[in-house]
């Protein structure tokens, strides 16, 4: 994926590649590579490539992004039937409508009396009521229907391929039901299915920014919301279907008051940075500036104002600082609106520990950590006071240990991109046991307690906290070294020695991690896997044993015709078994994270 070319729009991509011959379809994949190598220059609204010495490609995006076929142009004499047209739509960032502008005020709902408007009173908007006695339930249309089961039909296909077999073409097929998906109202898997779609993009690139375990969670995020939607009904259908965009509600004034500031770096190619503020009762608030771009953008976003009417604030100035707002308008999840009718002054703000932001360090760790896995916390953020003990090794490198109230809790970095200060500053607080720290954290669901460090400071200093993805510790920032007895690290009381040394649960969650990646055939191998399922329920876990059989059974799965050839595999069955595996395993950890943490 190419970030210096605009955003082209799902259906764009789609259209120009089902207009391609079979012949060039094949050969799609080469030509995108061919393509992302060649020179190009910006030219207002127009980006211009050089297919070769005398034939140019020209994308043009008035509005930001590329909203039609005709956009896209091409000088060679294949045109417009050409390679070359499909294949910079399949290299450009997908448009996303969840980036639009935000609307005016008045086009926005009026709030219901008594309403909420931060993070605090829970994730999203109200659950709608149930239905009235004797009324019909609200069911899916007969368009709805079909356009979840292409989006399944086309996921499915994507996970059978693996991120190797999945190329543009199987990708534009997964475009075209997004689209699909979004015309006919159901902007929550479509929004899903693009995000599998640029992890997709960002696995073949090997963009550093990529995770497997976000691809996993994307598509099974777009299987389960294709399998469940067309039998759904009411208040279930409605949170399926999702939301086009954020609905922005007036909120009069507020008094907010900078907590932290944080780079955003995606493999969906969007960077900025997000600021998160805090009113007097502990509600949480963010101001965010987040567009297509690259490492270049998350680094140096903090240094530009934030988007909040007329003030000059910078992102890391405001983490520091307070905000008046008048008029002010803000989305269900917390995030402030900037639009024309909002006025914002710079007011004073406080430290860590005085008030009204000290609350937030003082509400029950276990509580934090239940309305963070329950989705009513502020996108999982923890407030803690720890003590660094030591640091241990784990498969994406060394994180800091660390003593929470008698907890042994885990700090890793939040990001693990090189041109971001995250694990440059957890080496040097490695380097200082002993050291007692305030911080802010979000909880990262696994057997032990585990969370990724995004802020950090001193209990009891009035001055200012360390933004670990802005700002680069010194030697100097850290306390003069203290020499602390060390102790073994504790089992977590009440958790089953199994669990935490052995963990066997990691057998399943890895074959469904391996099946994201490498596709159906990696689990086909054959293979002693009823060894594991043994394994799994000597330990407890007969259903994840189960689980694995019948994924590793799907996988291998292949009949064959009465002439002996093999037919199509049941993508059907295998979609199935590794949807409810990798459901099984998310839910499994969330109740080991909870126990670990004692919430």
């Amino acid at each position: 994926m190419s970030l210096d070319l605009p955003p082209v729009a799902p259906s764009v991509t789609a259209a120009l590649v089902q207009g391609l011959t079979p012949r060039l379809r094949k050969r799609l994949d080469a030509g995108i590579t061919k393509l992302a190598d060649r020179p190009r220059v910006r030219d207002g609204d127009t980006v211009r490539i050089a297919v070769d010495d005398d034939t140019s490609l020209e994308l043009h995006a008035p509005g930001g992004s590329v909203t039609s076929a005709d956009a896209i142009r091409c000088g060679c004499l294949l045109a417009p039937d050409c390679l070359h047209r499909a294949a910079a739509a399949s290299t450009a960032p997908i448009a996303e409508a969840e980036h639009e502008a935000e609307p005016e005020p008045e086009a926005r709902p009026e709030p219901e009396p008594g309403a909420g408007s931060g993070p605090d009173t829970g994730a999203g908007s109200p659950p709608p009521s149930a239905p009235e006695a004797g009324a019909e339930s609200e069911t899916a249309t007969p368009e709805q229907r079909l356009a979840a089961l292409a989006m399944y039909d086309a996921t499915a296909a994507v996970l059978e391929a693996g991120t190797d077999g999945a190329g543009a073409v199987l990708q534009a097929e997964l475009l075209r039901a997004a689209h699909t998906a979004r015309v006919g109202g159901l902007p929550r898997v479509a929004a899903s299915a693009v995000s599998v779609v640029t992890q997709l993009r960002a696995a073949r690139s090997a963009d550093p920014a990529y995770r497997l375990t976000d691809l996993t969670a994307a598509l099974r995020d777009v299987l389960m919301t294709a399998h469940r939607l067309p039998d759904a009904t009411d208040a279930e259908l409605a949170d399926l279907r999702g939301t086009a965009r954020q609905p922005y509600a007036p909120d009069g004034s507020l008094r907010l008051y900078g907590l932290f500031s944080e780079p955003v770096l995606t493999a969906t190619g969007y960077a900025g940075a997000v600021t998160w503020t805090a009113d007097a009762d502990g509600r949480l608030y963010t101001v965010s500036d987040v567009a297509p771009g690259g490492s270049g953008r998350a680094v140096g976003a903090a240094g530009r104002a934030v988007r909040v009417g007329d003030t000059a604030l910078t992102h890391r100035e405001l983490s520091r600082a307070g905000l008046a707002v008048s008029g002010a308008t803000v989305s269900p999840t917390g995030r402030l609106g900037a639009g024309a009718g909002v006025r914002a002054v710079r007011a004073a703000g406080a430290s860590w520990s005085e008030a009204p932001l000290e609350r937030l360090w003082q509400v029950p760790v276990a509580e934090q950590v239940s309305r963070a896995l329950t989705g009513t916390g502020g996108d999982g953020l923890l407030f803690l006071d720890v003590t660094l003990t030591g640091t241990v090794r784990e498969a994406a490198g060394d994180c800091l240990l660390a003593d929470c109230d008698g907890l042994t809790l885990r700090l890793a970095a939040a990001h693990d991109h090189p041109a971001l200060p995250y694990r440059d500053n957890l080496r040097l607080l490695a380097t200082a046991p002993g050291t007692r720290l305030r911080v802010v954290a979000r909880l990262d669901a696994s057997p032990v307690p585990r969370a990724l460090l995004v802020a950090a400071g001193h209990p009891s200093d009035a001055g200012a906290h360390v933004d670990l993805g802005l700002d680069r510790l010194q030697q100097a920032d850290l306390p003069a070294r203290t020499t602390v007895s060390t102790v073994p690290v504790p089992v977590p009381a009440g958790s089953p020695p199994a669990v935490l040394d052995e963990a066997p649960l990691h057998v399943l969650r890895r074959r469904v991690h391996q099946a994201a990646s490498a596709g159906r055939r990696v689990l086909a191998f054959p293979g002693d896997s009823a060894a594991d399922s043994r394994r799994l329920s000597r330990y407890g876990f007969a259903c994840a044993g189960d689980l694995l059989g019948e994924l590793h059974a799907a996988a291998a799965d292949r009949s064959r015709d009465v002439f002996g050839r093999l037919v199509p595999a049941d993508l059907d069955r295998f979609a199935r078994a590794w949807l409810a595996a990798a459901h099984y395993t998310e839910e499994v950890d969330r109740a080991l994270c909870a126990a670990a943490w004692g919430a």
